[in-house]
């Protein structure tokens, strides 16, 4: 083993270690996939967007039965939750991609190795050395390699992805939740508080809430969902009182004690008067961690920022020849998606070939909650900070055929345009199929087109990316359906 030199080796199996690989092998280099666990796929796969997302179809389904005379369909109107079933179904997803993942690289002849990789220090001659110990190893996949010790590469590239955060002075059990323990729950908790209303918090207590847990969330900030355009944060506070979800917002969250009930949170809010609520769960989702510390970092000449590794646009550190993707990356959103075409860029770069750097403001972000959420580019307050003269449009999707059609008239598209040249600075979509939606709007923002261009695109009737069609033409006052 310690004779083959890689042109590659990517120390992280999860999306954006998995992807690299992939189109690395595809463009003809000699790759090694080092993974710590006995299975790729790393977060995302096992404890995050894939099974939550499964859940939240379920509560989707769910939803949808509770109006199913409306619809036509008789005889559910008692429908009964099969927890086990729901996990199961969860599993059995993660179970299915996690095997197509392993003839991936199979098919892609690229060597997998199982252990914890850690940087040795500098290239020598060119070559770098990753000391790959046997913690967690399982058995290898992909190739001829069973054990190694030792993995020669002339490039490396580190994904070693992120960790839940947890708050200070508590660990994770069966009481306090972060985004593994709640999927794994034996039962339905009759009620659960959320700390935090990034996508983890708001998608949990959208799950939740729906199956019919009595749901609690406590944000830290002035909104929740605060990274999304105020707008956005204002109709999904709207929606979720709708629905019934306790939303608390600029509250600090003093202290978690267990119960014999469960747990008991008390917090300040936003007058400073201390609260208590009591549940049967908390989840804890105030962010991730990079998971930089044990990776021989502190061997090369990298120096980390709050952990984080900073990079330059093609995603190359400061230590020449070592890259790095995914959640360790400093200044990009914590995403699979980015990630992932961190990694396509990198593997593309190396191999010579066409490759354009990832923009931040050309990232999508998804939250899957209900109604889902998708936006890319500036926010309104953010567009304004930078100096522009700004032009925002607004459709309603209660003026959507099909949105009355899947009953879902909650939310509406927002853009925000510069008046001056009409270039597309964002779009923000709350509503049904959101997160489907914004891609036709990184595509335009991407290939710079303005709102008058968009204004003539035609769209098929009746579909939700109608919505996209009228929300620019908003802009200019002139949408058709409101």
């Amino acid at each position: 083993m310690a004779d083959t030199i890689y042109d590659l080796a990517i120390v992280g199996g999860g999306p954006a270690g998995y992807t690299c690989a992939i189109r690395a092998a595809q463009l003809g280099l000699k790759v090694a996939l080092i993974e710590k666990t006995d299975k790729l796929g790393g977060t995302c796969l096992h404890w995050g967007c894939i099974p939550t997302k499964a859940m939240l179809f379920s509560a989707e389904i769910w939803d949808h039965l509770k109006h199913a005379e409306s619809y036509g369909i008789e005889g559910v109107s008692s429908p009964t939750l099969n927890w086990n079933n729901l996990l199961k179904r969860k599993n059995d997803i993660i179970v299915k991609h996690t095997k197509g993942l392993d003839f991936l690289m199979k098919k892609n002849k690229i060597t997998v190795v199982r252990g914890h990789g850690r940087l040795t220090g500098p290239a020598k001659a060119e070559v770098f050395t990753i000391d790959v110990s046997a913690e967690d190893k399982g058995k290898s996949q992909g190739s001829e390699l069973q054990t190694a010790t030792q993995v020669l590469a002339k490039k490396v590239v580190l994904a070693t992805g992120s960790d839940a955060r947890m708050l200070p002075g508590y660990k994770a059990d069966d009481t306090i939740l972060t985004n593994i323990e709640i999927l794994t729950l034996p039962a339905l908790p009759k009620s659960l508080i959320v700390i935090g209303s990034g996508a983890v918090g708001v998608e949990f207590a959208s799950v939740f809430k729906s199956f019919g847990s009595d749901v609690t969330i406590i944000e830290a900030l002035p909104r929740i969902v605060p990274v999304e355009d105020e707008e956005i944060s204002k109709e999904l506070t709207r929606a979720y009182k709708k629905r019934g979800i306790d939303v608390n917002v600029s509250c600090k969250v003093e202290k978690i004690e267990k119960t014999s009930a469960g747990v008991k949170v008390s917090f300040t809010d936003a007058a400073g008067k201390p609260q208590v609520k009591e549940a049967e769960k908390v989840l804890v989702a105030v962010g991730r961690g990079p998971r930089t510390a044990d990776a021989g970092i502190d061997k090369v000449k990298i120096t980390l920022d709050r952990g984080f590794v900073p990079v330059n646009e093609w995603m190359e550190t400061s230590e020449p020849g070592v890259y790095a993707i995914g959640d360790i990356v400093a200044g990009l959103p914590q995403l699979a998606h980015v990630g992932a075409m961190c990694g396509v860029v990198v593997a593309s770069k190396l191999a010579g070939k066409y490759a354009l750097p990832v923009r931040k403001d050309r990232v999508p972000g998804c939250t899957y909650c209900d109604p889902q959420i998708g936006s890319v580019g500036l926010t309104e307050a953010q567009a304004k900070e930078k100096g522009y003269q700004v032009k925002v449009g607004k459709l309603p999707f209660v003026g959507n055929s099909k949105a009355t059609i899947v009953d879902s008239h909650d939310g509406f598209v927002k853009v925000v345009s510069d008046a001056k040249y009409g270039e597309v600075l964002g779009v923000h979509i709350i509503g049904p199929q959101a997160t489907e939606l914004i891609a036709e709007c990184v595509v335009a923002m991407q290939l710079e087109a303005t709102v008058e261009e968009m204004m003539f695109i035609i769209h098929a009737h009746p579909t939700l990316s109608e919505s996209l069609l009228d929300g620019f033409s908003s802009v200019e006052g002139m949408a058709i359906n409101v």
